[in-house]
């Protein structure tokens, strides 16, 4: 890995955790039952990659760059940990709900952005 590499995957997780904290900190939007701003930030995340796979980018750099950004930027972890808790509490309906809409929404989140680059091209 050359410092190239190195340089493009350090400015893609440094933007995607400075973005993150900032939409996850002062953005707040029910849709649905309580959306947490974790999910909404995967939404965002899945938009991107839609974009970006629509774009079709194959330079090394570029890849490195929007894979390290949206590794830091969307928050699979913190989805299964909202699912974890649900299940604590006994939720299952919830559970189910709250994996169902995160999983549906990102995936059309994701088709969007690369629907849109289509019609672009």
């Amino acid at each position: 890995m050359d410092i190239s590499s190195i340089s493009m995957v350090l400015i893609g997780s440094t933007f995607g955790l400075i973005l993150r904290t900032s939409i996850q900190k002062n953005l707040k939007i029910k849709v649905g039952f309580d959306i947490q701003n974790t999910s909404i930030v995967n939404f965002i995340a899945s938009f991107f990659l839609g974009i970006l796979v629509g774009f079709n980018f194959i330079s090394n750099n570029t890849i490195l760059f929007y894979t390290s950004f949206l590794g830091c930027f969307s928050t699979f972890s913190s989805f299964i940990y909202q699912l974890f808790v649900l299940f604590q509490k006994r939720e299952y309906l919830l559970v189910f709900l709250h994996y169902f809409e995160v999983i549906m929404l990102s995936f059309i989140c994701f088709y969007t952005g690369y629907y849109l680059m289509q019609i672009i091209k």
